[in-house]
């Protein structure tokens, strides 16, 4: 293995291993960077989640995680990008109108952060710290 696909890797864990706090703020800081906030779908379109009384858009910062989590019974979805643009301009007021909340970067042992859809993207318009 080269030393690249070695680092890549080795950030790809540290990422994940990463607490829910930590795993947001890479979040915002990547999506300020590249501009895209990325989802899972499949034949139905969106995946979603139940968490508690909740249903939950789960997203994440980059392709490789939101792949990563791909497993199991979501096996058969494939990572979709949106633009920050299409998410803010659609997605925000559509979340909000059919009261679905934002699952920010779940990992296989944590359901990521939860947040409402005006929060969220009030953080993505906000400078973000280094994780």
């Amino acid at each position: 293995m080269s030393n690249a696909t070695a680092t890549a890797s080795e950030k790809f864990e540290t990422i994940l291993n990463l607490g829910a706090k930590k795993r947001l703020a890479f979040m915002f800081e990547s999506v300020q960077v590249f501009k895209q906030v990325w989802i899972l779908n499949d034949d139905d379109g969106c995946v979603m989640l139940a968490n508690e009384d909740d249903d939950c858009v789960p997203v994440w910062p980059e392709r490789i995680y939101a792949e990563a989590w791909a497993t199991g019974e979501w096996e058969n979805c494939t990572a979709k990008a949106i633009p920050l643009k299409d998410w803010q301009s659609r997605w925000t007021p559509g979340l909000e109108q059919d009261d679905l909340l934002i699952a920010v970067f779940p990992t296989e042992d944590d359901d990521g952060t939860i947040l409402f859809p005006d929060e969220f993207d009030s953080q993505l318009k906000a400078p973000k710290k280094r994780y």
